[in-house]
């Protein structure tokens, strides 16, 4: 007989988390996990200005209160409180100055774009499940940040040379002439000295020929 996996969170901190709330409510849009999410950003925050005040090339310094901010979750809304130094020089990493959705909202937009739904589908898809109103404009503004990435990465220097290459293909559902369809994405796999492996090309299937989606490097 198998033995019962130990829980990553001990039971007894699970109950007195769930004392007294429904377990099914608290997943919901305001529920404890919401809750859980804006007790670590804050704690992070806080552990952030705390390593920016102890720099001393900063000089005298020292906190002046709290800003709130309102961010976008993949589950929702939440307002978060952001410690504030007196002289304006604390610039927090894990939610920017200037950053209105938490870390990992990006990669669930960009996942779903990559399986072929528009952007309204999307945003039909966010607004249902999470009640979240993101304009189709914030989707093309997300989906577009990956696309010069895709850019740059397509421009990119290549080694002239690699002892090992591999060559593969996956097949993935892609958005084409308003219809999702399985196709297959041909991969060069290029194995450095050191043992590193790099994607050297990705050319998509195209009828009886394939379209470079990375540039051939002599």
């Amino acid at each position: 007989m198998s033995r019962r996996k130990e829980p990553t969170i001990p039971n007894d901190l699970l109950d007195q988390l769930l004392s007294g709330t429904d377990a099914a409510a608290a997943l919901s849009h305001g529920g404890l996990l919401d809750s859980l999410k804006k007790a670590f950003a804050e704690r992070a925050l806080n552990a952030e200005m705390d390593r920016h005040l102890g720099r001393e090339e900063l000089g005298p310094n020292s906190r002046n209160g709290y800003g709130r901010k309102t961010v976008t979750t993949d589950s929702g809304r939440i307002e978060i409180e952001v410690p504030r130094d007196r002289a304006g020089s604390f610039d927090p990493q894990l939610i920017a100055k200037y950053q209105r959705r938490f870390p990992g909202f990006d990669d669930k937009i960009i996942s779903m774009y990559a399986r072929g739904m528009s952007t309204r589908e999307i945003t039909g898809h966010l607004r249902d499940l999470y009640g979240i109103d993101a304009s189709p404009d914030l989707i093309s503004t997300i989906t577009d940040a990956v696309l010069e990435e895709v850019a740059a990465w397509q421009q990119r220097p290549l080694d002239p040379a690699y002892p090992l290459v591999f060559f593969d293909a996956i097949r993935v559902k892609i958005r084409d002439e308003g219809m999702v369809r399985n196709k297959a994405i041909h991969i060069a796999l290029g194995v450095m000295a050191d043992g590193t492996k790099v994607v050297l090309g990705l050319w998509l299937e195209q009828n009886e020929r394939c379209q470079v989606l990375a540039p051939r490097h002599e």
